[in-house]
């Protein structure tokens, strides 16, 4: 067994963190500390595509490979795709969100656990098949937030045509609730989430592109905030951040119950 871990700088001396919960170097035990990859040797991505973010640390790429080894061990996936807070610059991420693209049920279980004992990392799997995938492309901005900043086993297939399920939408919105009736007790990841889950929506009825990039911009000139960090910091004032969030929540809610109740009629014309 192996534990990958970074160098950090230290005042005095610099060190390297590790898991507390292990099954290897017991505390007062001795280790070999060796580079993971040769600083002249290029790590090759031939065979992983990415969307959303140009550059990775080294590390991370080595961790990706290793990850969709593991996987490819236990199941035979028309798709692996690594997303979420993992391919964000630096490593404030808690674990590493995969989806595995498949037409046949998988066991997650013993694969998680390959890769928390390999890599001391815990790991979030979703299994889904293609059409699964298409039709959440197709209808779905959470899908698009996902996988607007993401690496992929294989190619991923362009989606040609966004289709509106308002009800779907009405669904997702209502988690955006909680914000305003939770402020005082959501901490500043929650609210981040529940923002971007809002604008999410608000970006996919205006037939806009959903990505995390166009997503922090328009928070940025909606709340009027200096910063995302600013909100995940949670230091927004209250009053202003509610109010500007209950119109937009407003403005996005009936325009889903607007299209709710024009598809409503058309079924009834029809």
């Amino acid at each position: 067994m192996e534990i990958i871990a970074r160098v950090s700088r230290g005042s005095k001396m610099d060190q390297i963190y590790i898991p507390k919960q292990r099954a290897i170097l017991n505390i007062g035990e001795f280790a070999v500390i060796k580079p993971l990859y040769s600083q002249k040797k290029k790590i090759k991505s031939d065979k992983i595509y990415f969307y959303g973010t140009k550059e990775l640390e080294p590390i991370k790429l080595s961790i990706i490979k290793e990850l969709v080894g593991i996987i490819e061990k236990y199941v035979r996936a028309d798709n692996i795709i690594i997303t979420g807070s993992f391919l964000h610059k630096g490593f404030d991420f808690n674990d590493i969100d995969i989806l595995i693209v498949s037409e046949r049920p998988i066991k997650t279980s013993s694969i998680e656990n390959e890769i928390d004992e390999k890599l001391g990392i815990k790991s979030h799997m979703i299994i889904l098949s293609n059409s699964s995938l298409i039709k959440g492309l197709e209808t779905d901005p959470l899908y698009h937030t996902m996988l607007s900043c993401c690496v992929a086993r294989k190619r991923l297939t362009p989606v040609k045509k966004q289709k509106i399920n308002y009800k779907l939408l009405d669904m997702h919105l209502l988690k955006s609730r909680i914000l305003i009736d939770n402020f005082d007790i959501l901490n500043g990841n929650e609210k981040y989430d529940l923002i971007r889950n809002l604008i999410a929506i608000y970006l996919f009825l205006k037939k806009e592109k959903v990505t995390i990039e166009k997503i922090h911009k328009k928070i940025l000139s909606l709340f009027k905030v200096s910063s995302i960090s600013e909100i995940k910091r949670n230091i927004i004032n209250k009053e202003s951040f509610l109010n500007k969030f209950g119109k937009i929540y407003k403005e996005t809610y009936n325009k889903i119950l607007e299209g709710i109740k024009n598809e409503s009629k058309q079924k009834q014309a029809d």
